[in-house]
């Protein structure tokens, strides 16, 4: 008899792994540090520390070449979020000088076994994602602001991160090698 059928998804299986684990690190950061924004900061500068990291990873398995405008920035952005967390939000929510866009998520998959404690409300829960894509994108020289404008675990129908291109920065040359 084969064994086939009895396989789990492997994506599905890490999606729901990285779900619980990160559950429970935010869980122990709230009883390490009784300050809620103090919470936040340190999940976005965790973030921001994987999103450095990310970014060879997912340069390294797309072979992707760098992005010369905002929308093809987007679409990078998406495609790490289908190789990474297996969700694919939806992009949309353009500003008029295509420097800014929203990523609409129907499903957060941090957010699948959460339920917020209502003194909770301050908690940006998913800051880890804005400062994921924050760190990967100052790596290839992109400056940019991301926050949640709508959260689900907060009431709203979707979840929507804002990501807002604010300058590209000048590549560093180490000193004495000009």
């Amino acid at each position: 008899m084969s064994r086939q059928a009895s396989r789990l998804d492997a994506k599905k299986v890490n999606s729901e792994f990285l779900t619980l684990t990160y559950g429970a690190l935010v869980t122990q950061m709230l009883r390490d540090f009784e300050n809620v924004d103090d919470v936040n900061k340190q999940l976005e500068r965790i973030g921001y520390n994987m999103g450095m990291r990310l970014i060879e990873d997912f340069l390294a398995r797309t072979s992707a070449p760098r992005c010369l405008e905002m929308r093809e920035t987007a679409d990078r952005i998406q495609q790490a979020f289908r190789i990474y967390l297996n969700v694919q939000p939806t992009i949309s929510n353009w500003s008029a000088a295509s420097d800014e866009f929203s990523l609409l998520f129907d499903t957060n998959p941090l957010t699948e076994f959460v339920e917020l404690p209502s003194d909770l409300s301050n908690l940006r829960y998913s800051a880890i994602l804005s400062g994921c894509i924050r760190g990967a994108l100052e790596m290839v020289q992109l400056e940019v602001q991301s926050w949640f404008v709508q959260d689900q675990l907060k009431g709203d129908n979707v979840t929507e991160l804002r990501v807002k291109f604010v300058r590209r920065l000048e590549e560093a040359i180490p000193a004495g090698e000009d």
